[in-house]
C-alpha cells in the first residue's frame, strides 16, 4: 500500500487499549482497514502487542484536556472505552469530567463520530435507583450524545468472553462451588452478548451515517437468569449440575464480599457488578441491525459464546494463553493486558537449573525422557502414579515411547502425549492420565553463553471443578521431590553426557 492509500484510510482513536474491550478492538479495526491511534497512560503496556508496529501509541489521560486534544488531531472516529470503575468513591465525578473533556475536544478537532460502549439499563427504573456503576455509564452516554459530535452509544449487559469481569465472576463462582448459597439476584433476567458480537458492532459503528446520533441496546439471542447462566456454563464446561440455593438476606454489599471470598475478582470490581444485577437488563430494541446487519451465525448464543471463551484451554494453547508472549487468534481469547485474575484458574510449578553443558547436550536429555530412560526423579512415585492411573481405567506408564532418542508431535510418551516440540528448545507434553482437569509439562533448553545452558521446567494444571482444586493441593506437597528432583537430575545428566569418538558429546541413554 502506498503512502497516499494509507493517508486516505480513516483514522480511529482508541482509548482504553490496555483494557478488556480496547485491547481486542485495535486489531479488529486494523483488520478492517482503519488506521489506529491509541491513547494510553502507560504506553509500555502495549509495547509487546503484535499489532504495536501497526498502530500509533501516544501517552495521555482522558482527564487531561491537553493530551486528549493532541490525540484527537486528524481523527475521524474516536472510541471512548474507559471508565473509573474500582478507582474509589468519586469514580462518578471522574467519569463525568473525563467524558466532558473527551466530547469537547472531539468537537473542537472536527471528529466525525464518537463511539462509546456503556451498560444496558433496566426498563422503568428511575435513574436515581440504579447502581452507581450503571448510573455513571448512563450519564457518560448522555454527555457524549450532547457533545455536538454524532455519537453511537452501545449499551450491553453481561459480555461473555475470557477476561470480561462479568464473565470471570460467573466462571469462578460456577467452577468453584458445586453447591451455592446465592443472593436473590440469581433470578434476575439478563441478556448477555458474546464479545465477538460486541467488537463486530463497535467496528461497524465507525461507518454509521453522519446523521445518526443515538443509543442502541445490544445483546445476544438468549434472555437468561443468572442462575440459568451458571447452570448452562456448568453444562458447557462439563461440570456436574450445580445446586443453587438463593438467600434473600444477602445484600449487594454482602454479595460483593462473598464473591471476593470465592473468586479472585477484586471486591472493588465485584461490588458494582453485583449491585448492577439487582435489576433486569434486557434489550428493548434491536435497531442497531439497520446500520450494522448481522452476518450469518450472529448474534452468537450464550452456550456458543461460553465455548469460545473456554476454547483456548480446550485446545491447550497454554503458551499463547498464559505466557503473555503473543496476541491470541480470536477476540474471545485472553490477552496479556487482561488482569491477573482473568482467564480462569491455572496452577503452575516452575523449576530452573543452570547446566554445565551446551544446550545441545541438555536438549538430548530432554528429548530422551520417559520410556526406559525414566523421568529422572523418584521412580517409585512415577510408577505408583502409573498404577493408580491404570486402576482408574487410564493408560498408565505401559505405552513407553516410539523411539528411544527422537520425538515428534503426536507421539505417545508413557501417560503423556507430545503436543509441541521445537527441536533444540521446547518439549511440551499433555497429560493423558486420568485427572480432574487438564495438565501439561513443559521443558526448555536455553543457551546461557560460555558453553553452558539453562534448563527451565513448568508443570501446569487447569482444574476441573472443585475436585480439580482439591487434587492440585493434595499432590502439591510432593512437587519438590518429584519436579524439583527432575530438574536437578536432568541438569546433572546433561553435564555427564558422554563424548563420542570424534570428541563430541553423544546422546544420553
Amino acid at each position: 500500500m502506498n503512502h497516499d492509500d494509507t493517508a486516505a484510510r480513516p483514522r480511529c482513536l482508541v482509548t482504553g487499549a490496555t483494557g478488556y474491550i480496547g485491547g481486542r478492538l485495535v486489531p479488529e479495526l486494523l483488520s478492517a482497514g482503519y488506521r489506529v491511534r491509541c491513547l494510553a497512560r502507560s504506553p509500555g503496556k502495549l509495547r509487546d502487542q503484535l499489532w504495536a508496529d501497526d498502530a500509533e501509541v501516544v501517552r495521555g489521560d482522558v482527564t487531561d484536556a491537553a493530551s486528549v486534544a493532541g490525540a484527537m488531531r486528524d481523527v475521524d472516529v474516536a472510541y471512548y472505552l474507559v471508565h473509573a470503575l474500582g478507582t474509589g468513591r468519586r469514580f462518578e465525578e471522574t467519569d463525568r469530567r473525563a467524558a466532558r473533556i473527551f466530547g469537547e475536544r472531539a468537537r473542537a478537532a472536527g471528529v466525525r463520530r464518537i463511539v462509546y460502549l456503556g451498560g444496558l439499563t433496566p426498563v422503568g427504573v428511575p435513574e436515581r435507583e440504579l447502581s452507581p456503576h450503571l448510573r455513571s455509564r448512563a450519564e457518560v452516554g448522555r454527555i457524549l450524545l450532547d457533545s455536538g459530535v454524532p455519537s453511537t452509544v452501545l449499551r450491553a449487559a453481561v459480555i461473555i468472553g475470557s477476561g470480561s469481569a462479568s464473565f470471570e465472576m460467573l466462571r469462578y463462582l460456577t467452577e468453584r462451588l458445586p453447591v451455592m448459597v446465592t443472593p436473590s439476584w440469581v433470578h434476575t433476567r439478563i441478556q448477555p452478548i458474546a464479545v465477538r458480537d460486541v467488537l463486530r458492532l463497535l467496528v461497524g459503528s465507525a461507518a454509521m451515517p453522519d446523521g445518526v446520533g443515538r443509543a442502541f441496546d445490544i445483546g445476544g439471542p438468549d434472555v437468561l437468569t443468572y442462575r440459568d447462566m451458571m447452570l448452562r456454563y456448568a453444562n458447557v464446561a462439563g461440570l456436574p449440575r450445580r445446586v443453587i440455593v438463593p438467600v434473600p438476606v444477602l445484600t449487594p454489599r454482602l454479595s460483593s464480599h462473598w464473591v471476593g471470598l470465592v473468586t479472585p475478582v477484586p471486591a472493588a470490581i465485584a461490588r458494582p457488578l453485583t449491585e448492577s444485577l439487582r435489576h433486569e437488563v434486557v434489550c428493548r430494541e434491536r435497531d442497531i441491525v439497520r446500520y450494522v446487519p448481522d452476518p450469518e451465525g450472529h448474534p452468537i448464543g450464550f452456550d456458543d459464546a461460553v465455548r469460545l471463551a473456554l476454547r483456548r484451554i480446550r485446545e491447550a494453547g497454554v503458551t499463547t494463553r498464559w505466557s503473555s508472549a503473543a496476541v491470541p487468534g480470536a477476540p474471545s481469547d485472553p490477552l496479556p493486558t487482561d488482569p491477573a485474575w482473568a482467564g480462569g484458574s491455572l496452577y503452575s510449578d516452575r523449576r530452573e537449573a543452570s547446566v554445565d553443558a551446551p544446550a545441545d547436550d541438555l536438549w538430548r536429555v530432554i528429548e530422551g525422557v520417559g520410556g526406559d530412560n525414566g523421568w529422572y526423579s523418584f521412580p517409585l512415585a512415577w510408577a505408583l502414579r502409573g498404577w493408580l492411573d491404570r486402576l482408574a481405567g487410564g493408560v498408565g506408564l505401559r505405552r513407553g515411547r516410539r523411539d528411544a532418542q527422537r520425538l515428534r508431535v503426536g507421539d505417545s510418551l508413557d501417560f503423556w502425549r507430545v503436543e509441541e516440540i521445537e527441536p533444540g528448545h521446547l518439549l511440551r507434553l499433555r497429560a493423558e492420565m486420568r485427572l480432574p482437569g487438564l495438565a501439561w509439562l513443559e521443558m526448555y533448553a536455553e543457551r546461557d553463553g560460555n558453553g553452558r545452558s539453562r534448563y527451565r521446567q513448568r508443570a501446569l494444571f487447569h482444574p476441573h471443578g472443585l475436585l480439580g482444586h482439591a487434587y492440585w493441593w493434595s499432590v502439591s506437597p510432593f512437587h519438590t521431590v518429584v519436579f524439583g528432583g527432575m530438574a536437578r537430575n536432568i541438569a546433572r545428566a546433561a553435564a555427564r553426557a558422554p563424548l563420542t569418538p570424534a570428541g563430541e558429546r553423544g546422546p544420553v541413554r
